[in-house]
């Protein structure tokens, strides 16, 4: 195979001779021949196995025939909404549509439609109603059970029942894909395939699942919310692939049921995936309209790792990728790294080196090779796990290595870094070798919040972890010499605060002297314990009932707190502060976070200087924007 695109169009097809391909990827997104994303690699899975894939980017899902640009495939269509959900690409939590897509050539927005894979895949079915449809994705496979839809506010079932396709390949998906093509290559109609692992299909017969776990049924779901919190804590003990069991959810007229996932990748399976021949760029046709924006960041940019043990209650990775790390060789991260220091526009700087969490190089502990990961216990919440392997050192080594590469000048570390994994290693060699080497300027983290009880329901470490770190980072620095900032993550409205924890948030932003240009506004996405917690209004993990801000206007409170700074907020950190009976914050001292209004013909006052603690801050930058 030579490093060519796969065809994207019917001209390009027949240029390779063919008459028809095997399968038709559908795509939300441009077509970007890259290992970030998951249309290349599941195409170029296929095509080592000799499958003939063509891309169909993009499609006009306002025209009927624009799915049948490559004619009836043998096999059948791959459909995904691209790189991210279509709903969160299109729109802000506060529902207002997004100006730009970073996926769409130029940044063009309008070239998807919401809810993308549903929209494909019913266009498909319109043209061939019996040609197989297999659904992948980070859209499919978040929503591949009933769900809560904040978008709609409404209570969803399967995306496989109302897309109308045939599977669900969920989670990454190699291993899965192909069995699917093999299958329908032996002639199995698809309709048979019950038997892939990381699958979901459709049946009559809920009986007939060996040693499955029935789930509560949509429609009783739906009307009791509860029982979705029920449902959702058994699937969340149930996301690994040794001890996870097959779950069915009942329907009116049938069931929808959810093979355990596929097993992980090995580190020889996960370097053949990334060895294949990708261009590592957006198809030529793009250029002309202003490239891919998505390229930018991960052009020159390592997936180390897949997989992720961090168990954050507002991420989705434990259903996605799982909770088992997946890495690479170092062989063959030195081999990508040598290829993209031979490109002509290669500055010598490798952008990032990582994955979900930048330093999980391999399992959090040796039993997850035979036993799996624990149904019922998270590996580093609320505390590290005993059994819990912190080394860094196959990490720190890779990252040695890359540095020594001919043309590299420097190596960072943008993915982010889990800070109390890193503590819990209980060895700062890591910690001297990232400050020292692989921070470009600032470093991201996330410690979300600082009151404890919001980040018990977040799933994150108490914030005395998080101070620990800051002191340390702060130490190294200052050995070092270096002026290197922290850039801390921050999020607003998240289950479990309430105005009060906003305000105490909004005073320890005072204390340190920092206001966020950016904050992230708890958005609730299919899948997550979090958005359970907010359609519910309990903590699948206990069953406790959890405080949700669902008032629009105490939403925009909680979010301008942490900017109080802002005289746009002005109005609505005054409201928060007075609902609060926190008065004492308004006025001309040390401590305060606003000024009381001024009285006709009052001269204005000096601004009270930022209060700062003992310790200087200098790590916190007060002008560059976290995400």
């Amino acid at each position: 195979m030579s490093e060519q695109f796969l065809p994207l169009s019917a001209a390009e097809m027949r240029a390779r001779g063919w008459d028809k391909p095997d399968f038709v990827y559908i795509t939300g997104d441009a077509y970007v021949d890259h290992p970030s994303f998951g249309t290349a690699i599941i195409s170029r899975v296929l095509e080592s196995r000799g499958y003939r894939v063509c891309i169909l980017s993009q499609p006009d899902w306002k025209r009927e025939d624009s799915v049948r640009a490559f004619g009836r495939p043998r096999l059948g269509f791959l459909i995904s909404a691209g790189n991210m959900d279509s709903m969160v690409n299109h729109y802000y939590v506060s529902r207002k549509r997004r100006e730009t897509d970073a996926y769409t050539p130029g940044g063009r927005t309008g070239k998807r439609p919401d809810r993308a894979v549903t929209v494909y895949s019913r266009l498909v079915r319109k043209s061939y109603p019996d040609v197989p449809i297999i659904l992948g994705g980070i859209e499919a496979s978040l929503r591949r059970m009933a769900h809560y839809d904040y978008w709609s506010d409404s209570f969803r079932p399967s995306v496989l029942l109302e897309s109308r396709a045939d599977l669900i390949s969920y989670g990454m998906g190699e291993k899965s894909i192909l069995e699917i093509a093999e299958a329908l290559s032996a002639g199995i109609a698809v309709k048979d395939i019950t038997f892939v692992a990381g699958t979901v299909y459709r049946t009559e017969d809920g009986d007939g699942v060996y040693g499955g776990i029935r789930l509560p049924a949509f429609e009783e779901m739906k009307k009791t919310p509860s029982l979705y919190a029920e449902s959702f804590r058994t699937q969340y003990a149930n996301t690994d692939p040794i001890n996870g069991r097959a779950l069915i959810e009942p329907y009116a007229d049938c069931f929808v049921v959810q093979n355990p996932p596929q097993s992980p990748l090995t580190v020889q399976e996960m370097d053949d995936v990334y060895d294949l021949p990708y261009t590592r760029k957006s198809h030529p046709s793009y250029d002309a309209l202003g490239g891919v924006p998505a390229t930018a960041e991960i052009r020159f940019s390592l997936v180390s790792s897949r997989g992720c043990f961090g168990g954050c209650s507002f991420c989705a990775l434990t259903f996605h990728q799982g909770r088992c790390v997946q890495v690479r060789s170092h062989e063959s991260l030195l081999r990508e790294a040598a290829r993209m220091t031979r490109e002509p526009d290669f500055k010598g700087y490798i952008h990032d080196v990582g994955g979900p969490t930048a330093n999980f190089r391999h399992p959090s502990c040796a039993k997850q090779a035979k036993a799996g990961v624990c149904r019922n216990r998270q590996c580093l919440f609320p505390k590290p796990c005993p059994n819990l392997d912190a080394s860094h050192r196959d990490y720190l080594e890779l990252l040695q290595k890359l540095r020594a590469l001919p043309g590299v000048k420097k190596v960072f570390i943008r993915s982010g870094i889990r800070f109390d994994y890193l503590l819990a290693e209980g060895d700062d060699a890591f910690l001297q070798e990232l400050v020292r080497y692989h921070v470009s300027g600032q470093l991201k983290v996330a410690p979300e919040h600082v009151a404890d009880a919001v980040l018990y329901r977040m799933g994150k470490p108490e914030n005395a972890v998080y101070e620990t770190f800051v002191r340390k980072y702060e130490e190294l620095n200052e050995k070092l010499g270096l002026k290197q900032y922290l850039v801390p993550y921050l999020m607003s409205s998240h289950p479990g605060s309430t105005l009060r924890e906003a305000v105490r948030l909004a005073e320890y932003l005072r204390d340190l002297g920092y206001m966020p240009q950016q904050v992230q506004d708890f958005y609730p996405t299919p899948s997550t314990l979090s958005t359970v917690m907010y359609y519910t209004g309990i903590d699948p993990r206990d069953g406790s009932r959890v405080y949700v801000c669902r008032d629009r206007r105490e939403r925009m409170m909680q979010r301008a707190l942490i900017q109080y700074r802002d005289p746009a907020n002005r109005a609505l950190v005054r409201e928060a502060l007075e609902k609060t009976g926190r008065q004492d914050l308004i006025g001309y001292g040390p401590k305060c976070l606003i000024r009381p209004e001024r009285e006709a013909g009052e001269r204005p006052r000096p601004s009270a200087p930022a209060v700062r603690r003992k310790r200087t801050i200098r790590n916190v930058h007060p002008k560059k924007k976290p995400r």
